[in-house]
C-alpha cells in the first residue's frame, strides 16, 4: 500500500505507529522481540519496570500493530507483528525524504545560477 495523503492528513495509523516509536523502552521492546518472541515477564526483566509498566508499553505497540501477544498457558506471549504497519510509516518518511531532496535541490540550483 502506498502512502499517498496528502501533507497534514490525519492517519491514525500512522500517528500510533509514531507515538509508539517515539519512546525508548517500546524500540528497546521491538528490538527484543526482533530476536524472538518473549513473554510480559522476560520482557520486564531487563528494561527494569514493572509487570505492569511493561504491560502498558506493549499494550500500546499492540494497538499500533507493531506487536501481537497471545496467552500461553498463565503467560502473554509477545512477538513482533505484522510488516505493515512500519511499511506505512516508511513509505510515509520515504515520501517526505523525496520532496525534501526536490526542494534541496532546486535550491542548490538557484543558489549556482545566482552565484
Amino acid at each position: 500500500m502506498l502512502y499517498s495523503a496528502p501533507m497534514g492528513a490525519l492517519s491514525p495509523t500512522l500517528d500510533a505507529t509514531f507515538f509508539a516509536l517515539s519512546d525508548p523502552t517500546r524500540r528497546g521492546i521491538l528490538e527484543r522481540l526482533g530476536r524472538g518472541s518473549a513473554t510480559l515477564s522476560q520482557l520486564a526483566g531487563p528494561s527494569g519496570l514493572t509487570l505492569n509498566g511493561i504491560k502498558k508499553h506493549v499494550g500500546i505497540l499492540e494497538l499500533a500493530g507493531l506487536v501481537e501477544t497471545e496467552k500461553v498457558g498463565r503467560a502473554r506471549e509477545c512477538r513482533l507483528g505484522s510488516a505493515t504497519t512500519l511499511g506505512e510509516a516508511g513509505e510515509w518518511i520515504e515520501a517526505h525524504r523525496r520532496a525534501w531532496e526536490g526542494r534541496l535541490d532546486r535550491f542548490e540550483r538557484f543558489v549556482e545560477r545566482a552565484g
